[in-house]
């Protein structure tokens, strides 16, 4: 069986991608105790995150792909965040059955509360790190992202051998 080799580049990104998934749950490891004490998860958090960063209430399958998520995971959430008091649903005029997402007073205060304790923990683990070499990553995830969206808009990806 022919075995496809990977570039230099795709060598190095394999190893990268690998270090992603460890980084990745050590962060919502992290973030879960972090939060805790304020009675959220990283993955409450996240919501809440999208919720603050939309400019108005979004329906929660919009929410969903600004966070690159599964809509029903993200229903999921949603819902236990409503039964908490943190989000509530409100009327959409477009869309009978996709209620829009608020904040609650309550979740801003959660949501408020959460971001004090990101600040200087965020503060922290960044210490050694440029904001160039940041700034970089960034630049390369963005990249990434774009790359991936790509290659999931076409039905087989062509590799030269």
């Amino acid at each position: 069986m022919k075995q496809t080799r990977r570039t230099p580049a795709g060598e190095a990104l394999t190893g990268m991608i690998l270090d992603l998934f460890r980084l990745t749950s050590a962060v919502l490891a992290a973030g879960d105790r972090l939060v805790a004490p304020l009675g959220l998860t990283s993955a409450r958090w996240q919501v809440l995150g999208a919720i603050v960063s939309a400019e108005r209430p979004q329906p929660v399958a919009w929410l969903a792909r600004d966070l690159g998520g599964n809509r029903q995971n993200v229903q999921r959430i949603i819902n236990d965040l409503r039964e908490e008091g943190l989000v509530e649903f409100e009327h959409n005029p477009h869309h009978r059955r996709a209620q829009l997402v608020a904040l609650t007073e309550k979740g801003k205060k959660s949501f408020g509360a959460a971001m004090e304790l990101q600040a200087p923990w965020v503060n922290q683990l960044s210490d050694g790190i440029g904001r160039k070499e940041l700034e970089g990553m960034h630049h390369v995830i963005q990249r990434l992202q774009e790359n991936l969206k790509e290659i999931g808009s076409t039905d087989m990806v062509h590799l030269d051998p």
